[in-house]
């Protein structure tokens, strides 16, 4: 038997003025969607527990199977998985944006989209600067980097609430500063490092540009390295493979053990190319008895509040990406397929929302029930819901409740 999980992030949306009331799920043309719902089930699932918040890194450890308020505490220690820094048990890992600041505001969380070569240069400076025993800088992409801090006594020294800079563009820096454990030394480090990336002249030449600085560090998403059991021996041994671009989903992969594959490095849509990449999910079968591959141009479109670029990558996915996944399955048979976004995404509000999204369940061994058409009305009337996102890994992989 062969398992496909297909995540098209951010499809799901709530009806928009714009489309007649209607959402994107309903106007867009998805007909290997809606022949997969048609032979199969429709649900709705739930992969944001309450009392968290509409993040990547608990969706993604809900709909592959790990309960999120057992086994993690940021988002910082995935993105660090992903570029393969070994965490002990004392260290702690906060994701760093590069940030521009102006007259107490921040006002920009990409520092105007700085290159990663730049960015780099900084990172390094900062390094010489600033990296101790307990403190070290480590470069990723554009602006978005780790801090890893060492405290002896690890995550309970260094919990403070620190806001992630998307919800504060805009705002007061000062009425945003962490707040709670380890507040002091981690406002101390933004501002040591605000000092030195002024005069910077990095810096200095992006302003004579009439380009936004990197002129503060951000610190925030914080945490350890989660101890997760690995997916084979969670589910009865199976080998996989995960095909993604967010360093979020890289590294949660990684840590359970999947087998992580770059995406093809052309750019037809802004994740990555969906003519190649059908061909690339369906080779790694060949090898592998579970594959899960994330897209995420939706859920960018939708952050952009940019509604008919998100139907057409809708349709591009259904076509592409799905429509390999059909091929498959009828030349094939013994496959089970799993397509679920990780959450909703408004085009008006250009946010993650915390709503239940739907999904469909086909393949071996999956009774149809009276549903054929895939989009959120229709899959309201569905009597498959769950509730705790991460038990419908189990239920998908074994069969029980799709029966």
């Amino acid at each position: 038997m062969k398992y496909l999980v297909i995540i098209p992030d951010g499809i799901s949306d709530k009806p928009l003025v714009a489309l007649g009331g209607k959402t994107p799920l309903e106007v867009a043309r998805i007909p290997n969607l809606n022949y997969f719902a048609k032979i199969g089930k429709v649900g709705m699932i739930s992969n944001l527990p309450e009392r968290t918040e509409p993040s990547t890194h608990i969706a993604i450890a809900s709909l592959l199977g790990y309960e999120p308020k057992q086994y993690l505490t940021g988002p910082g220690p995935l993105e660090a998985a992903n570029m393969e820094i070994k965490l002990d048990d004392n260290e702690v890992a906060f994701r760093m944006n590069f940030v521009t600041e102006w007259d107490g505001i921040l006002a920009d969380v990409s520092a105007g989209h700085i290159g990663t070569k730049e960015a780099r240069a900084l990172i390094a400076f900062l390094n010489k600067k600033l990296s101790s025993d307990f403190v070290k800088f480590f470069p990723g992409r554009e602006h978005r980097h780790i801090v890893v801090i060492k405290d002896s006594r690890g995550f309970d020294a260094l919990s403070a609430k620190c806001p992630d800079p998307e919800a504060i563009v805009g705002k007061s820096i000062e009425q945003n500063l962490p707040k709670g454990p380890g507040q002091d030394l981690i406002k101390k480090l933004m501002y040591d490092a605000k000092l030195l990336l002024e005069e910077h002249e990095i810096n200095q030449v992006r302003v004579d540009l009439g380009e936004n600085p990197a002129n503060m560090i951000w610190l925030w998403g914080q945490g350890v390295t989660p101890k997760l059991p690995k997916f084979s021996e969670r589910f009865g041994g199976l080998t996989g493979a995960s095909i993604s671009t967010v360093d979020l989903v890289k590294g949660f992969s990684r840590l359970i053990g999947l087998v992580v594959v770059e995406p093809s490095t052309k750019h037809a849509f802004p994740d990555f190319d969906y003519r190649s990449e059908g061909d690339v999910m369906l080779n790694l079968f060949r090898e592998k008895d579970f594959v899960c591959v994330h897209l995420r141009a939706c859920d960018l479109a939708s952050r952009e509040g940019n509604m008919q670029q998100k139907v057409m990558f809708l349709e591009a996915i259904d076509q592409h990406v799905v429509g390999a996944a059909r091929t498959f399955y009828e030349r094939e048979k013994e496959v089970r397929i799993l397509i679920a976004p990780l959450h909703m995404t408004s085009c008006e509000e250009r946010v993650r929302l915390m709503e239940p999204v739907p999904f469909i369940v086909a393949g071996k061994n999956i009774v149809p029930d009276e549903i054929e058409c895939f989009h959120e009305s229709a899959a309201r009337l569905s009597h498959l819901k769950f509730h705790e996102g991460w038990k419908l890994m189990e239920s998908f992989l074994s069969g029980k409740e799709m029966s």
